[in-house]
């Protein structure tokens, strides 16, 4: 009972009863699991009552965070607006140089270059192999890859309970899906659904965020530690996962008429207010989340017979909405 208690003033019974109860209820199905060990829980296949939609319905405004117009970028399309959040704490030599090639217009004009089917969609310059490449300003024209960084006590990464293939630890810092290395000390973004790197050559030096791509197939999470992520698509994925397919070799597309232009990539702190999209997403550092990834682990609601009693840190929801005025 005490920790029942606890739980209730930890986020406001009076305020949020219905998150209370959820999170009440995922403690309990978390000492039971303990208890009782990891076998008998799948075997039971038990579902949740709890639906995501739940969760969310009961988060409270400081559940959410308005995006960082420093740190957000407008890639338009004739489509629409590709809303991207750059991760500066886990790139910052390659997110700088992005800025600062964004702020000088090096990409308006440009195109996606490359549509490969369940894999990636890529942007840059066209041009990029022959005499007519763009020419590059005032950003530089090296970066050194930044696939890990050391992880501090400043991270607050959301540990995963699950088991994963590709790293000792997974979870989420700051909005992102990361996985990290106990015995190294060090962390990295994790090539989810929509995660956005920096394209490079056989030398891990050799990209600079001229060319960046999309994750819009199932995760290549092989990629981690192999290539810089800098951030994620927040919103407008469906306008790069749904491009026509090149049918060039990875996916390049062979023809000028093929591509779609990028009419121009902007940061959002560079854009009137009027023009803004005005967005926030949800805290990852907070029992909301917790009792976001345990809804989404035992997936309740009318249709599941069978809970999964598992979840892979790609299939964790990182929920955004309009801002409230």
């Amino acid at each position: 009972m005490k920790m029942i208690v606890s739980i209730k003033r930890h986020v406001g019974a009076k305020k949020n009863p219905i998150l209370a109860a959820i999170l009440a209820t995922t403690l309990l199905g978390n000492l039971s699991v303990s208890a009782m060990g990891n076998a008998k829980e799948k075997k039971a296949g038990k579902v949740g009552k709890a639906t995501m939609a739940d969760v969310l319905k009961a988060s409270s405004a400081s559940d959410w965070h308005a995006l960082n117009p420093e740190n957000t970028m407008y890639l338009e399309m004739e489509k629409g607006r590709v809303i991207i959040v750059l991760a500066p704490e886990f790139a910052p030599n390659n997110v700088a140089n992005i800025k600062a090639l964004v702020r000088e217009g090096y990409f308006d004009g440009l195109a996606i270059i490359r549509s490969q089917d369940n894999y990636v969609a890529q942007w840059g310059d066209p041009h990029d192999e022959d005499n007519q490449k763009r020419e590059i300003k005032t950003a530089k024209q090296k970066v050194a890859a930044e696939f890990t960084v050391p992880y501090v006590k400043a991270f607050p990464f959301t540990r995963l309970k699950d088991l994963d293939g590709y790293a000792p630890e997974v979870g989420h810092v700051n909005g992102f899906a990361a996985g990290r290395d106990p015995k190294s000390k060090t962390t990295w973004l994790s090539h989810c659904y929509s995660a956005v790197g920096v394209a490079r050559g056989n030398e891990a030096d050799s990209g600079n965020g001229s060319s960046l791509y999309v994750v819009t197939g199932h995760a290549p999470r092989q990629l981690d530690r192999n290539i810089t992520v800098v951030g994620r698509v927040v919103q407008g994925m469906e306008l790069l996962s749904s491009l026509p397919r090149g049918t060039g070799a990875l996916g390049f597309y062979e023809k000028a008429e093929q591509r779609s232009a990028i009419k121009s990539i902007r940061m959002a702190s560079e854009v009137s207010e009027t023009e803004r999209s005005h967005l926030e997403s949800l805290r990852t550092d907070t029992p909301t989340f917790q009792a976001l990834i345990e809804a989404q682990r035992n997936r309740g609601g009318d249709w599941y017979k069978v809970a999964a009693g598992h979840i892979d840190l790609c299939n964790v929801p990182l929920p955004v909405r309009p801002t409230k005025n």
